[in-house]
């Protein structure tokens, strides 16, 4: 029985970018045990996807901001010591960063991951015993899917599949009318589709039989939830959710508008519709990819209009 640890910690698109090569691997070898190293913020993902037996959470993000300190002393050890708790026949980096390759090194087996090549900083491959070219020009689904292809020694067979599992819990705040979830929150501001175009969208959605529902994880996108919820006298402002039951509400959906965030990937990955809004990047490397309907719209510096995202989301939207 092959023993593999992944490490992918960080961010939320990433982790779930790496889901569909999850699933090739246990599809080219059922019995392996999987384990994967993440950041505690996005550890509920993988426990997502059935083929992850063990998820071991690591604090970085938050270690470093309080490096000397005794709780953060504490927490490393013991996280050392659930690392190095098993051996591993392999240990792939799929993400090519100097923090993940060292994450990588200190446990116990031989560790595998992007050529200089192909890191995204190239000095993480000379951390590893075996190092693997590929391209930097695919999809990062792809590019992690022919990793783990390459590292395990399989050819890759079969569509592109998360294979995540939702739980089937309704969520008492929704109600039963049919809705539309609009992801308005992204890392930047230029980033950001205008609040204006969210109102007129959502109110062709409303007038389609769609409720809106704003989700939010800060203060600030919490207000800008209430400030769109309010022009909108049928639309709902979420709770505070966890990534779990985010991924509950996607799934829910008639379809997902969003603009370059996790949770616009996520919906691609719980095979919800989902139309996705770039005002600031590119869509080719890291745009949404589904088995089922997943549509990228604008670039940078050329946002789409509300009239294309409308009549993306009449293509779309489940009936």
């Amino acid at each position: 029985m092959q023993k593999i640890l992944i490490v992918r910690l960080s961010s939320m698109g990433d982790v779930i970018h790496q889901m569909p090569a999850i699933t090739d691997l246990a599809r080219a070898f059922p019995d392996a045990v999987i384990d994967w190293v993440v950041e505690e913020g996005f550890a509920e993902l993988p426990r997502l996807h059935p083929a992850i037996r063990r998820v071991i959470p690591v604090a970085l993000r938050r270690w470093r901001k309080a490096p000397l300190a005794a709780a953060t002393r504490e927490e490393w050890a013991k996280f050392k010591i659930e690392l190095r708790a098993c051996r591993y026949d392999l240990i792939l980096d799929a993400q090519g960063l100097l923090k993940s390759a060292a994450v990588a090194r200190m446990t116990c087996g031989p560790v595998a991951g992007f050529d200089r090549h192909s890191c995204r900083e190239p000095l993480a491959s000379f951390a590893y015993h075996r190092s693997y070219p590929i391209a930097k020009s695919l999809h990062a689904i792809e590019r992690n899917r022919r990793l783990t292809a390459a590292a395990n020694g399989y050819s890759l067979l079969g569509a592109m599949d998360y294979g995540l599992k939702v739980p089937l819990q309704e969520l008492p705040w929704l109600g039963d009318a049919p809705y539309v979830v609009m992801l308005t929150a992204t890392s930047r501001a230029d980033k950001e589709w205008p609040e204006s175009h969210w109102i007129e969208l959502a109110q062709r959605c409303i007038a389609d039989g769609m409720r809106p529902v704003f989700p939010w994880g800060s203060e600030a996108e919490l207000q800008r939830a209430q400030r769109l919820a309010a022009a909108l006298p049928s639309a709902i402002v979420a709770p505070k959710l966890s990534l779990t039951d985010a991924a509950m509400l996607l799934a829910g959906s008639r379809i997902v508008v969003g603009v370059d965030t996790g949770l616009a990937h996520l919906a691609a990955a719980v095979a919800v519709p989902v139309v996705a809004i770039f005002c600031a990047s590119e869509p080719e490397l890291t745009g949404v990819r589904a088995a089922t309907f997943a549509l990228n719209l604008g670039g940078n510096g050329t946002p789409p209009s509300v009239e294309q995202v409308w009549d993306a989301v009449q293509s779309g939207r489940l009936p």
